[in-house]
């Protein structure tokens, strides 16, 4: 059974973190660097975007990881350090400076980055900033981490959770990023995730492979893939569990806490969507097959119709029907059930792909609340799936228009 906890990246045994400025994010104060840092060596697994065009840390942290195994984390916002000449040397240089401050290999040091794309990352900042964050990092520290990670966001992204393996308690928590060019499409998102569970190199890779489908690759804010998309997950063994080395009820007991952070994480950021004023679910049931259900869920928040609508508060449940049915799958959709819910109630849009009497002003209530759901049932098998998206308004254009000044 999964229990939320207090905490974040550090919440679980043996994990430190920190955030400084170091001077990468012109024209700002805030916190731009951020380090985690485990006691020891831990199994590793991470996933990327598929965009081909990808960060610079992408290849770094592919080649630090080829052995499965790593100890830190190193991430700045401000430049994306990607489409730059250098920008390979520049995370190899970054990763050696925070490693010669830790006292521990390079290589088990994975890079990341999040910013403005094509333009050169200076090493000095690291050079700089690096001894006092070293010195600094603490187990208090994941909100310190979390705040040095964003650039658009509105606010910091962790959480974590308890479970038991056996008869010992582990615990698994993460941060993350994320506001704008978010249209997750894994193996600029980025979520670092801790656990003290013992659990084995292939078994945590295959975990986190399995998780992001239903997860992070299921959160869309504006459609566009982010060439810098990373997830990491530590399992530094901390927690003195007998190491799952094979499916059963030990390693489903953590795939259900690897889910349970990976979707609060997923709805944070969507909820922190660019502009956004609410956080917009999709829940598919009665598809034929899962991966029908994830991509008919996708396509409703992917809607830029439908997110305006939701902006406005205005029940055009047409424009869902529309979503569903330009989804790259094989359904039926002359049977389809929608409803949109809140914390003000729930009302049936649409029953049979056809347009039934409803209380509009009621609806209207209903959607403009912070929390959005829209309830579609295919009627078409017994697979379901969730997506979640935000509205689309006026101030996304602004914050884009304005990004680089």
């Amino acid at each position: 059974m999964v229990k939320m906890i207090e905490g974040g990246v550090t919440a679980a045994t043996g994990f430190k973190a920190g955030g400084i400025y170091s001077g990468i994010k012109k024209n700002s104060e805030k916190p731009d660097l951020a380090l985690i840092v485990s006691e020891v060596p831990g199994n590793a697994a991470a996933v990327y975007t598929k965009n081909k065009v990808k960060a610079a840390h992408i290849a770094v942290t592919k080649r630090h990881l080829a052995n499965g195994v790593a100890q830190a984390v190193l991430c700045n916002s401000g430049n994306a350090n990607t489409c730059t000449p250098d920008g390979e040397e520049v995370a190899e240089k970054a990763t050696q400076i925070a490693a010669e401050c830790l006292g521990i290999k390079a290589d088990d040091v994975l890079p990341a980055a999040t910013g403005v794309i094509g333009v050169p990352l200076p090493i000095e900042p690291f050079e700089k900033a690096m001894p006092e964050l070293a010195g600094n990092l603490s187990r208090t520290g994941s909100a310190d981490a979390a705040l040095a990670i964003l650039t658009t966001d509105t606010y910091i992204k962790e959480c974590a959770v308890q479970f038991e393996v056996g008869d010992t308690v582990c615990t698994l928590g993460g941060i993350a990023k994320g506001s704008g060019m978010i249209h997750i499409n894994m193996g600029t998102m980025l979520s670092f995730i801790s656990t003290d569970c013992a659990i084995s190199k292939e078994l945590v890779s295959k975990a986190l492979h399995d998780e992001i489908a239903d997860s992070y690759n299921q959160v869309s804010v504006d459609g566009d893939t982010s060439t810098n998309d990373t997830v990491v997950v530590i399992a530094n063994g901390l927690a003195g569990n007998p190491e799952i080395t094979e499916m059963g009820e030990a390693y489903d007991a953590f795939c259900e806490a690897l889910h349970a952070v990976s979707v609060e994480l997923s709805k944070k950021i969507a909820g922190d969507g660019e502009g956004c004023t609410k956080l917009l679910e999709a829940h598919v049931t009665g598809a034929p097959d899962k991966e029908t259900a994830r991509l008919v869920s996708k396509s409703i928040v992917c809607s830029s119709l439908f997110k305006a609508a939701v902006f406005a508060s205005d029940a055009n449940w047409g424009r869902i029907l529309c979503a569903i049915g330009y989804t790259d799958a094989d359904f039926d959709a002359s049977n389809i059930d929608v409803s949109v819910k809140s914390e003000a109630g729930e009302v049936l849009v649409c029953k049979a792909s056809a347009s039934i009497p409803f209380d509009d002003d009621f609806a209207t209530e209903v959607l403009s609340k912070e929390y959005v759901t829209v309830e579609a049932d295919l009627h078409d098998g017994d697979s379901e799936a969730y997506a979640w998206g935000c509205d689309l308004t006026y101030d996304y254009v602004k914050i884009n228009g304005s990004y680089r000044s």
